[in-house]
């Protein structure tokens, strides 16, 4: 179903982030995700099929409620789970709200890229790309997925000129070495695009959910990231 009478898969609103791009953003959290990354704070997104069904008209109706919030650095924010699972809802989504003339931001892991995928970058503002290691080794070996995947989609955001933030979740004693950030340093210098790199500290906060999910949480022993070591590393980019 195209237009405004699409649907999309919807785990919940955030009215007012900032925390999620520039200004003050609502943010919307869409269901599925085809990762299952160790640290993830949101595991009841995975599920595609959980959520409720929202119309594209209805979200727009929704977050122009809070537009005079917005001003001029903020906007929308399309996050997961990984929106790009439902990729024709977001950019029938984008399209709205550009005619609308509020700013959209993708939160994105990168890892999906197709035709679809480069139509959406076209309306969309703001790209918050997720590159959670500076190495392949710990990729393949956490993620699933080879580095080069959100390489390439930052290639492909660098292409469309579009504006980029990296962030990057740092865990004691996984990626969390003046090493690890130089490396993600040395990975991002060729991209125009990437105005800044943010460092997200692990934090265990979402442990209650993954007991109340029956899920297993891989780092659910690992010690959270100290907020001061996590100052100094943010400096060396």
């Amino acid at each position: 179903m195209q237009g405004e009478f699409m649907t999309g898969k919807v785990h919940s609103f955030q009215s007012l982030g900032t925390v999620d791009g520039p200004g003050v953003r609502t943010v919307l959290f869409l269901q599925g995700c085809p990762l299952r990354c160790p640290y993830c704070h949101n595991p009841d997104t995975w599920d595609k099929n959980a959520g409720e069904d929202i119309f594209v008209d209805d979200a727009v109706k929704k977050i122009l409620r809070y537009r005079s919030y917005f001003g001029k650095d903020g906007g929308v924010t399309v996050s997961g789970g990984e929106p790009l699972l439902q990729v024709e809802f977001v950019y029938e989504l984008f399209t709205r709200l550009k005619e609308e003339g509020i700013g959209t931001a993708l939160d994105t892991s990168g890892v999906i890229m197709n035709d679809s995928v480069k139509k959406l970058l076209g309306k969309t503002d703001i790209v918050l790309l997720d590159i959670k290691f500076s190495r392949d080794d710990l990729y393949k070996k956490y993620i699933g997925v080879s580095l080069s995947a959100p390489l390439a989609f930052l290639a492909e955001c660098e292409k469309a000129k579009k504006r980029v933030i990296i962030r990057q979740v740092i865990t004691p004693g996984i990626n969390d070495t003046e090493d690890d950030v130089l490396k993600l340093r040395e990975i991002l210098k060729p991209f125009n695009c990437v105005e800044k790199t943010e460092l997200l500290p692990f934090r265990k906060l979402c442990k209650e959910k993954y007991e109340s999910l029956n899920i297993f949480f891989p780092f659910g022993d690992r010690e959270e990231m100290p907020q001061e070591k996590l100052n100094e590393l943010q400096k060396l980019l």
